[in-house]
């Protein structure tokens, strides 16, 4: 017998209980409640839940007892209701969440969103102007709504909010790579060499070695080639339990929303690995505040542009395959 308003298969207690896929944030699945008197028994909920969490039964919604993993928190039931009847409470998700979508007609047309994928270079030269707060929270507002490979969002962001802590970090970061040069050593890449293959050999012999090498040499000089004395710096990274790609997409939507700002943008890709394996990169994080090491993660500098391009370049894939 099912109760009209708010049916639920389980106490709260009992739902406490159900393991959901893991984050850093929780593994506890999300409580799906549902408002008999509100459902329509239309089934666009059961329809795009892909956890099957969800089920027609009676001509009305119920919560499924036999989830594919249990709720996740995506809240998709939640947001394509047309009569408000389910509500999702978990997982960093509640009903609180929910916002009316803008209108189509509001969005960006292609035609818009290529000419701002055109403008977007990678910056180095910086004005000395601070970044305001308000367009740090609009990159960061952006960034939060990036795709993410399961709900909570793994992705954490360290803020550098000001040129010189920017400069701080990268003097930190080059006095850490002052006891790594054993790396590009020559005996550590002879050594290593069978065990890595060619690619890996090719990459530190030619790319690394001189990159770590540029980055602590110039900065003994008094030159930033880490992060460019940029006015602001944002480290996307994730957790042990992060979809690798995460930081990396949020990433993506920053620089995107920085561009439309009127802010130039650059990838700094000699960070991230130096900084994850090892006791001494361990007391790095930790130092700077980093919470944890993540497979894969960027380093995004931020400022008012010094210099002005008029011309891009045009790009290509490796390949591109057709299959029909």
């Amino acid at each position: 017998m099912h109760s009209p308003v708010g049916s639920l298969c389980m106490s709260s207690k009992e739902k406490e209980k159900i393991l959901a896929v893991p984050t850093s944030r929780t593994n506890i699945a999300a409580g799906i409640s549902v408002d008999r008197e509100k459902c329509t028994g239309c089934g666009l909920c059961v329809s795009v839940c892909k956890d099957f969490s969800i089920e027609i039964k009676d001509g009305a919604v119920e919560v499924s007892d036999h989830p594919l993993f249990g709720c996740i928190g995506c809240g998709h039931c939640m947001a394509i209701c047309p009569s408000g009847a389910i509500e999702v409470v978990g997982r960093a998700c509640s009903p609180e969440d929910l916002f009316d979508l803008p209108d189509r007609k509001e969005a960006a047309t292609y035609e818009q969103l290529h000419v701002l994928f055109q403008r977007r270079r990678s910056i180095r030269e910086f004005k000395e102007t601070p970044i305001e707060n308000n367009l740090i929270e609009k990159i960061l507002d952006a960034s939060r709504t990036a795709p993410m490979g399961l709900p909570p969002s793994d992705v954490n962001v360290l803020v550098l909010n000001s040129r010189d802590t920017v400069r701080l970090f990268a003097e930190d970061f080059c006095s850490y790579l002052e006891g790594m040069k054993w790396m590009v050593s020559g005996w550590f890449l002879f050594l290593m060499r069978p065990f890595w293959g060619k690619e890996n050999h090719d990459m530190f012999k030619n790319f690394i070695k001189p990159l770590l090498h540029a980055y602590t040499e110039n900065m003994r000089k008094g030159v930033n080639l880490v992060s460019y004395d940029a006015p602001l710096a944002m480290y996307f990274y994730g957790s042990p339990y992060t979809d690798p790609a995460d930081p990396i997409i949020a990433a993506t939507y920053a620089m995107t929303a920085a561009e439309a700002l009127g802010l130039g943008s650059c990838m700094i890709g000699g960070i991230h690995p130096f900084i994850q394996n090892g006791r001494k990169a361990k007391e790095f994080r930790e130092k700077q505040g980093i919470k944890f090491a993540s497979r894969e993660g960027l380093f995004v500098i931020f400022g008012y542009p010094k210099v002005k391009y008029t011309k891009g370049i045009r790009r290509t894939f490796a390949s591109i395959e057709e299959k029909q």
